[in-house]
C-alpha cells in the first residue's frame, strides 16, 4: 500500500496532463466551456499532487519536471487554444493567433521556476494556473452568465487575457498560499484575500474569477509578507 501511494502524486499529475489533452480536443470543437471546467479540475489535481506529495513524503526532480510538462498542456497551450477560439469568433483573423503567446509565455514562465532558487516560499511572476483559470472563467461567464456577455465579447477583453499574460514573466513578487502555521498574525494577508475570495465568488460566481487574480496581484504588491519572503525589491 505504501509503495501505491508513493505513485499517488505522479498519477495525480498525469491526471493533471489528461484534462489538458482532453480539454484542447473540446476547445478545437468549440465545447470552450467543458475545456475551461476542465482547466479547473486540473487546478485541483495540480494543488493536490503537491500536498500528497508532502503527506506521503514523496520528493524528488522527476516529480517537479512532470508537473511542469503537464502544466505547459493544460494551463498553457489550452488556455491559449480557448483564447483562439475566442478571438476566431469574433472574426479577428490572423490576429488570433497572437492568442498562442500565452503558451510560450507560460512555458517559459515553467523553466523559470524550475531553476529559480527566489521561488521556494513564494511566486516571482503570476502562476500559470492561476492565468489558466482567468482565460477559463470567460467561457463559463458566456456559458452560465450571459448578463457578463458586452463586458467579455468584445476586442479590449481578448487584448487583456493576452496583456495579463506577461504578467507570468515579469519580476513582480507575488505571495504563495502556502502556510507554516495556522496563526492569524502570521498569515493575516492570505487568510483576508482567502476570505475576500470567497465572498466575490459568493456573490459574483465564474465573474469573479477575473476580480480574484487582480486582488491577488495587487494584495502582493503591498503586501509586507511578500516582502518578508522575497526579500527586498
Amino acid at each position: 500500500m505504501n509503495a501505491l501511494l508513493k505513485h499517488l502524486p505522479n498519477a495525480m499529475t498525469c491526471g493533471n496532463l489528461l484534462c489538458g489533452c482532453v480539454g484542447l480536443v473540446m476547445a478545437m470543437r468549440g465545447h470552450l466551456d467543458t475545456a475551461a471546467w476542465l482547466i479547473g479540475l486540473a487546478a485541483v489535481l495540480d494543488f493536490g499532487d503537491g500536498f500528497v506529495a508532502r503527506l506521503v513524503k514523496v520528493s524528488g526532480p522527476f516529480g517537479k519536471e512532470l508537473d511542469s510538462l503537464a502544466d505547459v498542456v493544460t494551463f498553457g497551450v489550452l488556455p491559449a487554444t480557448i483564447v483562439f477560439q475566442l478571438c476566431w469568433f469574433q472574426q479577428l483573423g490572423p490576429i488570433s493567433y497572437a492568442a498562442f503567446l500565452i503558451a510560450v509565455l507560460s512555458a517559459l514562465r515553467l523553466a523559470n521556476f524550475n531553476i529559480d532558487t527566489r521561488q521556494s516560499e513564494s511566486f516571482i511572476g503570476l502562476p500559470v494556473p492561476a492565468n489558466a483559470m482567468l482565460i477559463a472563467a470567460f467561457p463559463l461567464m458566456s456559458r452560465y452568465q450571459p448578463q457578463y456577455d458586452t463586458i467579455w465579447q468584445n476586442d479590449v477583453a481578448m487584448g487583456m487575457m493576452i496583456a495579463f499574460s506577461f504578467m507570468l514573466v515579469s519580476e513582480v513578487p507575488l505571495f504563495a498560499l502556502k502556510f507554516k502555521s495556522f496563526g492569524w498574525a502570521e498569515n493575516r494577508i492570505k487568510f483576508s484575500f482567502l476570505i475576500a475570495s470567497v465572498l466575490l465568488l459568493l456573490f459574483l460566481q465564474f465573474a469573479a474569477i477575473p476580480l480574484i487574480i487582480l486582488l491577488y496581484i495587487v494584495v502582493s504588491l503591498f503586501s509586507k509578507e511578500r516582502k518578508s519572503e522575497t526579500g527586498p525589491l
